[in-house]
């Protein structure tokens, strides 16, 4: 088992990567606010899985070759990349939603595209695989036991931090929903507002390389 004040550093550092913006918290927020927190909670369980794939990779050493090969790691990200510049265009295409409108008429995601694409959405972002690869190692240590057993710990504790965090972003953005929805002059900058982010998000992921 890894001790409690090394496992507390791994903690703060997992928190500082759930809170920092990027695609999974604009997906959480956009689905949340568009079509409510049911909408949300499971988009949240597709970004969560998507994490169980990464420590699984991780787990097993799969993610360590794959950023060992650059082709391998040159597909993910430019999938990932073409991804996040597609959900850009989705924002600011013609007669497209804005994330803070609340939907009336029904017209709701099923509830499997909702957590395939938020499963997708962490999957295809190979930062996530890269802050595994390069922080687990510093709280794995053979004398701590099993190497497979601690990265499966470090990971439960990574997916807890992370759902806990999300979770709350969920409920806030769902609360705020009719706030957003009745103040139409915030409509059309969020789109390009969001279009920027995540294109941003999309050119940072596309000139990344692995470590």
């Amino acid at each position: 088992m890894i001790p409690l004040q090394e496992l507390s550093f791994f903690i703060l550092a997992a928190l500082v990567l759930v809170i920092s913006p990027g695609p999974n918290m604009i997906y959480l927020i956009s689905k949340s606010i568009t079509q409510g927190k049911k909408s949300g909670f499971i988009s949240l369980a597709g970004v969560v899985a998507g994490f169980l794939f990464h420590i699984v990779m991780v787990s097993f050493g799969l993610t360590a070759v794959l950023l060992a090969v650059p082709f391998a790691y040159g597909v993910l990200k430019t999938i990932g990349t073409v991804y996040l510049l597609y959900l850009a265009y989705q924002a600011i295409r013609p007669k497209s939603k804005n994330i803070f409108e609340v939907d009336h008429n029904g017209s709701h995601d099923s509830p499997k595209k909702l957590f395939t694409v938020g499963f997708l959405t962490n999957v295809l972002n190979p930062k996530v695989a890269v802050f595994y690869l390069s922080f687990f190692p510093q709280f794995i240590k053979p004398e701590y036991g099993s190497v497979f057993t601690q990265s499966l710990e470090l990971g439960a504790v990574q997916v807890l931090v992370s759902f806990s965090v999300n979770f709350l972003i969920v409920l806030t953005a769902a609360r705020v929903a009719l706030f957003f929805s009745n103040n139409p002059a915030w409509i059309r900058a969020q789109k390009w507002f969001m279009a920027g982010v995540l294109t941003y998000l999309a050119v940072k992921m596309a000139f990344s390389k692995a470590k």
